[in-house]
């Protein structure tokens, strides 16, 4: 077994160390989820704390780790009369991004609950982490399906599975810990509410302290144990805190004046439920009871609140989680007893009634993979501080000045988006076999059945009536004597289900100079951002491209994070022609390279349009280079160029929207037209309202007759 990388070696790591420190204190704080960008030793940190935690009492030979002092009545293993136990370390437990639900869960025999009569169960995942550490890497990658069953187990503390009516139970108790990148997406509010803490990391900007991060990494690679061995007193020193801060903990005090102050904060910043006020009095209690005291503090509440809060204020997919500190602080200071410090968060703030043993100075500890490592700034166990994060720099298309453009069409200043609403459902048609999500038609492991089919792997979803329809013709031939069914394994049928599917969601957004009308690109930004909420809530991929001037551009390469391209967009320059063929090309290369990479997930390209082409000159394009769409009609026009470009799609089997994007009383019909050549359908940005009357866009399914695109505009 690997050795572990020391938790007291890693510096510059405060805020995760502290989380991860409180949790092991008091699990029922409800875990810690770790954002941050990638290469900050997120992974390290949580893999290290695991050997920090004291021992288990545990019944010999028992899967589902039972406590011998109060074992599960219900336990598939057999009553535990036998109060004896052994003692191991608590277990770190990884679940894997791409986890079958059976591996989750565990799994029954059917095969031999039906032929044999035998309640066979294989534990799964959860019933491992049990009295340990669940731990979830890139957690916001999960799949649903996967969500749903943690949320179960991680809400009643109890795993059930079912199939066909054969019925296992048995307790799952386990310190949820998850690592996340925010440039990969984000997670469902279920979820993230589940988590009790969350903690920000970021790669250290100083010199010093990223040497120290290479130094120590490369002397733990060279040898293990000898770096380990280096710590040993260290570790030692803090497992015992944790072992005095965990029996301490039953005697800390929290008075009538922190509950004030923990629920003014909450209802201050509008947080959903209770679940935060109560997390927080767990965290406030642990934090005294790190500190060596037995009254919960003003400052214990001020960092409680730092760490239970900012992901449960998150009111919008496109809000970044945060905490307005002054606001804090004067929350605390209304609500303030008498014997409260008036400033918690002054500069003589706390600092933690002794901290943690002491450290380097520089540095933060191993990569989480690639070597590459770094963090906050200080040590573990000093509440109350926190370091100050460098601002994300801003793209260098983003902060550029206006810039004239072309054929005297000059850049325009980005736009605010409008208002954004609920958009109408628009789905890919067929049904595929994709990631599960909520858009399109698909074959999934949930769902409605649909039909049966022979087994594939191991039998997990028995579809009971085509087995007996199966198995019953050969009753005689088998020597059936009695009541009962003799089944054997070329009987069994496994059932077909029909769900819904993710889908990678492209939008190609013109910013021409005939789309750049503040008014217009507001609509259009607006319009754009609701189908990105949309895409967010059926847990889509999206990516961005957008085409102005010479050409088109990749704005965001396919992702799961819909902020990113929410983000994108806010700040997406306008003006200059409108090359629609090479943001067509530009579309169908990125599609491509993502089938490459994600054969099963199926693509839906939402052009935003009016569907006007304009060339970029004679010598590109063999066109006028002022001349109008209609004019640019010839064989070489930019207009010819577009079509032949959108029946390449329409040839490779992309779905495709066209979001009209013309206005005014006299319209040309071309976004129509540009729907007709891509096999798709055109819907104008009223109709994509759910709540419109009249909308044309409910499925691409529902338009059959290209010519009927022609008159959706």
């Amino acid at each position: 077994m690997t050795t572990p990388f020391p938790f007291t070696a890693l510096v510059g790591m405060r805020d995760l160390q502290l989380g991860l420190l409180l949790n092991a204190v008091n699990p029922r704080i409800g875990g810690v989820l770790v954002r941050g960008e990638k290469g900050t030793a997120k992974s390290t940190a949580v893999r290290s704390v695991a050997s920090l935690l004291p021992e288990l009492a545990v019944v010999p030979g028992c899967r589902f780790c039972c406590d011998p002092a109060a074992p599960d009545p219900d336990c598939p293993d057999g009553r535990h009369d036998d109060s004896r136990g052994v003692r191991r370390g608590a277990r770190l437990v990884e679940l894997p991004v791409g986890a079958s639900e059976d591996r989750l869960v565990g799994s029954l025999d059917i095969e031999r609950a039906l032929s044999e009569g035998v309640k066979a169960y294989e534990p799964g995942l959860l019933a491992q982490a049990h009295r340990g550490i669940l731990y979830v890497d890139e957690v916001n990658l999960l799949q649903d399906f996967l969500i749903d069953s943690l949320l179960d187990a991680a809400a009643m503390g109890v795993v059930h599975v079912e199939r066909e009516g054969v019925s296992v139970r048995h307790a799952a108790r386990f310190l949820l810990v998850g690592t996340m990148n925010p440039e990969e997406g984000e997670l469902r509010p279920q979820l993230l509410d589940r988590f009790g803490l969350t903690v920000e990391v970021a790669a250290s900007r100083e010199t010093d302290e990223r040497v120290e991060v290479v130094r120590r990494r490369l002397a733990y690679e060279e040898d293990p144990e000898g770096f380990a061995a280096r710590w040993a007193a260290e570790e030692a020193e803090l497992r015992e805190r944790i072992t005095a801060a965990r029996a301490l903990l039953p005697r800390v005090r929290l008075g009538d004046a922190a509950l004030r102050q923990i629920a003014a904060t909450c209802a201050a910043f509008e947080v959903d439920g209770m679940r935060a006020d109560i997390v927080m009095a767990r965290t406030a209690a642990a934090l005294a009871a790190w500190a060596g005291r037995t009254d919960v503090l003003a400052e214990d509440v001020r960092q409680a609140a730092l760490l239970a809060l900012p992901h449960r204020r998150r009111r919008a997919p496109f809000d970044a989680p945060g905490l307005d500190e002054e606001k804090l602080d004067d929350t605390l200071r209304e609500n303030a007893g008498p014997d409260d410090d008036p400033d918690p968060g002054g500069p003589d703030g706390p600092d933690g009634g002794g901290g943690a043993p002491p450290q380097d100075d520089g540095g933060d500890g191993p990569g989480s993979g690639d070597g590459a490592d770094s963090g906050d700034a200080g040590g573990p166990g000093l509440p109350g501080q926190r370091a100050e994060q460098e601002p994300e720099q801003q793209r260098p298309e983003e902060s550029a000045g206006p810039a004239p453009g072309e054929g005297g069409s000059g850049e325009k200043a980005p736009a605010a988006a409008g208002e954004p609403f609920r958009a109408r459902a628009l789905t890919v048609p067929g049904v595929g076999e994709g990631t599960a999500g909520r858009r399109s038609r698909a074959r999934t492991a949930q769902g409605r059945t649909t039909g049966a089919r022979r087994p594939r792997g191991a039998l997990s979803r028995l579809h009971l009536a085509a087995t007996v329809q199966a198995a019953a013709p050969h009753q005689r031939a088998r020597g059936r004597h009695g009541p009962g069914l003799l089944v054997r394994r070329d009987d069994l049928r496994e059932a077909v289900r029909e769900g819904r599917e993710s889908n990678l969601v492209l939008f190609l957004v013109d910013a021409s100079g005939s789309m750049a009308a503040r008014q217009r690109m507001s609509a259009v930004k607006g319009a754009v951002l609701s189908l990105l909420l949309d895409a967010y809530q059926r847990r889509d991929k999206v990516g961005l491209v957008t085409f102005r001037r010479d050409g088109a551009e990749v704005a965001l390469p396919p992702t799961s994070s819909v902020d990113a391209a929410a983000a994108r967009l806010e700040s997406l320059p306008t003006g200059g022609r409108t090359p629609l063929a090479e943001g067509l090309l530009r579309a169908r290369e990125v599609l491509r390279v993502e089938r490459l990479r994600d054969p099963g997930r199926r693509p839906l390209l939402v052009a935003v349009t009016d569907g006007r082409a304009t060339g970029a000159g004679p010598a590109a394009h063999g066109g006028s280079p002022g001349g109008a769409s209609r004019r640019g009609a010839g064989t070489e026009g930019p207009v010819a160029r577009a079509r032949q470009a959108a029946r390449l799609l329409a040839g490779d089997g992309v779905a495709s929207v066209v979001v009209d994007c013309e206005s005014g009383p006299v319209r040309l019909g071309l976004a129509g037209e540009l729907a007709a050549a891509l096999d798709g359908t055109a819907v104008t940005l009223d109709g994509l309202r759910a709540d419109a009357v009249t909308g044309l866009v409910r499925s691409l399914q529902g338009v059959q007759d290209p010519r009927t695109a022609r008159r959706a505009a």
